[in-house]
């Protein structure tokens, strides 16, 4: 092979590594979507609209969203901003996903939320779960565990409140 083929073997190589994986980006490219979806037809093509707008979508969203709004500079507590990383193409009618491989170059932190994984409290078994995802249970539900040290103590606390929080 001559050197041409093996530069174009090199840059396509390192194309596929930059690009996004399954399950890469899930809080960005969903929030993406979900914002795109509520801009009017007139906003999606004008990036200055479209960050005007972000900032008022991320007033109303929390915990991963909502860290991702931060990062990109969509709220007033935000240290840093990237916002025309994200307009612009949004406004060139880019996919989500591709947004968020551009966002991605921009700050990895961006790619890095991910969603917390559900627990089925149905079918898991408690004693099989984390002291931590135990508390998660707990504090998700607004209620509190004084005095709970060792994880029996956790799982006994939710076994109490199971009735009251879910439907069986």
């Amino acid at each position: 092979m001559d050197l041409s083929s093996y530069l174009l073997l090199f840059c396509s190589c390192i194309l596929v590594v930059q690009a996004l994986k399954a399950g890469d980006c899930e809080v960005c490219i969903k929030t993406l979507d979900k914002f795109s979806s509520k801009l009017s037809e007139d906003t999606k093509k004008d990036p200055k609209k479209i960050e005007a707008e972000f900032k008022e979508f991320c007033k109303g969203v929390k915990n991963k969203e909502n860290r991702f709004c931060y990062y990109l500079g969509g709220l007033e507590e935000s240290a840093t901003g990237i916002l025309g990383e994200m307009s612009k193409p949004m406004s060139w009618s880019m996919p989500a996903d591709k947004i968020c491989e551009k966002l991605k170059k921009k700050d990895a932190q961006i790619c890095e939320l991910r969603y917390d994984v559900e627990i089925d409290l149905k079918t898991v078994d408690l004693k099989k779960l984390k002291v931590r995802d135990l508390k998660k249970i707990i504090n998700d539900w607004g209620e509190d565990c004084q005095g709970c040290i060792e994880k029996t103590d956790f799982i006994q606390r939710i076994e109490e409140l199971k009735p009251v929080h879910t439907e069986l």
